[in-house]
């Protein structure tokens, strides 16, 4: 059977500027991205059918027999057989989302009689990290043996729910249970004297580093740095936060750097709701939420001391520095910061990425470059 992950266009514009970079399927939430949450599920790859200008990078695959799968819906076992049962022509539907089709989206409808979980929005990607975390952490951990911890940890709460990968190493910390588990991956690091207090994912080939306090639901992907303090929040990967400041309630993309004593605000003075810029809407939108921080596309920097207001959304490789609080929506490729913003040269912004790769080992394709460049004309 063939899976193919899909993108609804005004779902896919809910989530930017994090899906400016991405298909709705390659957020990370819990552990995993909500891709590899469903080829674990599915034991297959998918393959993605999204925005003209990712599709190069995320290739559909087609097949006489296809199953499309609604991309903001995250799996459970339930649903995935209720999936595979789908005849041809048949589609899955939960009052009016439409969840999976069989070949055409125009086929008999069957109302699925489960709950089902599904991202709408910005926020509900650290609103309900604790959720995602506790499914993957199931997923990821089920039938296996964690590595064993060091005599030098202090645990508080249950050892049983501190998962080590191979490879990984452990300083002199604390890590503490009683409000959730805790997963390290493999060949991550989590330094002398922090304190982790679960939920949290610390993802492979990423570290923590000394004295670094962490709260759940809190979210570390692959190959970054983190320090100071951190609050329910999710940095996708590729990303550093490595020094003292606060980041909290917030969901940072990927080749992201947040200078020293970099700090965001999560809640707002007179206890109001939070709102958040919309990019389909062209304009701030209530939130519903009383803690609200910082969202931040791909490729985004700030200087040391850059301090962000409640509900702040950057998009895609913007340089914030200076004095005083920028505005709360920071458009994609601009340069300054609270006294105003410059059009960041795109030429100059690619010679900076492929440091920022190469740094990594790796390389900033044409594809990429592809992307990055629509981004910047549109």
């Amino acid at each position: 059977m063939n899976f193919i992950l899909t993108d609804n266009t005004e779902d896919w514009k809910n989530f930017l500027p994090l899906t400016f970079t991405r298909p709705i399927s390659e957020i990370r939430i819990g552990i995993l991205t909500i891709v590899e949450k469903w080829n674990n599920f599915l034991n297959t790859t998918c393959s993605y059918s999204t925005v003209e200008h990712l599709s190069k990078k995320y290739k559909i695959k087609k097949t006489d027999a296809s199953i499309y799968i609604n991309s903001s819906v995250l799996p459970d076992k339930a649903l995935v057989d209720a999936i595979i049962s789908l005849k041809s022509n048949e589609k899955l539907i939960k009052k009016s989302t439409l969840i999976a089709f069989n070949s055409t989206s125009n086929g008999k409808a069957i109302e699925y009689p489960n709950e089902i979980f599904q991202l709408k929005n910005l926020t509900d990607i650290f609103t309900q990290n604790e959720k995602a975390f506790l499914l993957d952490y199931l997923l990821i951990t089920q039938n296996r043996s964690s590595k064993e911890l060091p005599q030098h940890v202090t645990v508080v709460g249950d050892k049983s729910k501190i998962f080590i990968e191979e490879g990984a190493q452990i300083g002199a910390c604390i890590l503490n249970t009683n409000t959730g588990a805790i997963y390290v991956g493999k060949n991550a690091e989590v330094m002398d004297g922090c304190s982790l207090r679960g939920s949290i994912a610390l993802c492979e080939n990423s570290a923590i580093k000394m004295g670094a306090k962490i709260y759940g639901a809190t979210t570390i992907g692959p190959h970054c740095k983190v320090g100071g303090e951190i609050n329910n929040s999710i940095i996708f990967g590729y990303s550093n936060k490595a020094h003292d400041g606060f980041l909290g309630n917030s969901v940072i993309g990927e080749w992201c750097n947040l200078g020293a004593d970099t700090n965001n605000s999560n809640l707002k003075n007179n206890y109001a709701n939070v709102k958040l810029y919309n990019y389909g809407k062209h304009k701030a939108i209530d939130t519903g939420l009383q803690f609200c921080g910082l969202i931040m596309g791909d490729h985004s920097k700030s200087a040391i001391n850059t301090m962000f207001n409640t509900g702040t959304v950057v998009g895609i490789a913007a340089n914030i520095f200076g004095e005083g609080f920028p505005p709360t929506h920071i458009p994609s490729f601009t340069w300054g910061g609270a006294k105003g913003f410059d059009k960041y040269d795109f030429n100059k912004f690619i010679t900076t990425a492929k440091q920022v790769y190469s740094r990594r080992g790796l390389v900033l394709n044409d594809v990429d470059i592809e992307i990055l460049q629509h981004i910047h004309t549109s």
